[in-house]
């Protein structure tokens, strides 16, 4: 099967009523985290704002038909009226501006991204079902790790993550350069949770450590354009279900070589 017919079956499956019902419980949960996180978040930081007071001095310097004016102020500002004072000022007001919309998106974007993962876990496996039942009737789900070693292994991809964030900082001070390198250690932990909820469900460990070295780069390719989509605003909300279907046809792909050829009177339909 090329790649080209693997998208357009990915494509049909996610169509498909059943699967399409599977999109709701993302979308649902993650908008509710979200949702709790922004109020918890604003809360948070209102509180801050009230515990907080800033000691602000300046002095002007005016021309006035020929006499010079020196005016001078002094005042402690505290809570809201911190945010008052600098928003009317046009450089503090873009700085706040520009941290509270594009950092705060880009962290909400990333948030949303691992939340949807997260639920999705929970879908892998029903999925793989209507997919085996729908094309790869004679493919036995096996699978492998348990609950216990599944979470570790989530744990581990976490830490990684957090040591690549932390390894690659200086690069997020050079223009375009960060753009990259902040999107490195979460497009490890997308490409990491994601085939490994596949595999864990479909694969016995042997295949598992097969598929990736054979077709590694190859699924790292897939999972990148995959992750791509997922940055566009709300595409997380709605395709993390195709996500699954499209991994889950190529780990499946796979597996039927590989048992085809350790049994070669094994017979696809």
């Amino acid at each position: 099967m090329s790649e080209k017919d693997l998208l357009v079956l990915s494509i049909k499956d996610f169509a498909t009523p059943k699967m399409l019902k599977m999109v709701i419980l993302p979308f649902i949960i993650t908008i509710l985290v979200m949702y709790t996180l922004f109020f918890v978040a604003a809360d948070l930081g209102l509180d801050a704002l009230q515990h907080t007071t800033l000691q602000v001095e300046s002095t002007q310097t005016l021309n006035q038909a020929g006499v010079e004016h020196t005016e001078s102020f002094s005042g402690t500002f505290s809570g809201s009226s911190i945010i008052d004072f600098l928003m009317t000022h046009t450089i503090t007001s873009w700085l706040i501006s520009f941290l509270v919309y594009t950092v705060g998106s880009f962290l909400v974007l990333l948030i949303s991204i691992v939340v949807a993962l997260a639920v999705i876990g929970f879908l892998t496996p029903p999925i793989l079902k209507e997919l085996q039942r729908r094309h790869y009737q004679q493919i036995t789900l096996i699978g492998f790790d348990s609950i216990g070693t599944a979470i570790w292994n989530v744990s581990k991809s976490f830490l990684v993550m957090v040591a690549l964030f932390l390894l690659l900082m200086p690069l997020y001070f050079i223009p375009l350069i960060n753009v990259i390198a902040l999107n490195i250690p979460f497009y490890y932990f997308f490409h990491k949770l994601l085939t490994y909820d596949v595999a864990s469900t479909l694969c016995t460990k042997e295949e598992y450590i097969n598929i990736m070295q054979q077709k590694g780069t190859n699924l790292r390719l897939k999972t990148l354009l995959l992750y791509m989509i997922s940055l566009i605003p709300f595409a997380v909300l709605f395709v993390t279900v195709f996500f699954v279907i499209y991994i889950g046809h190529s780990f499946f792909k796979e597996v039927v070589w590989l048992r085809e050829k350790a049994d070669p009177a094994m017979s696809i339909s």
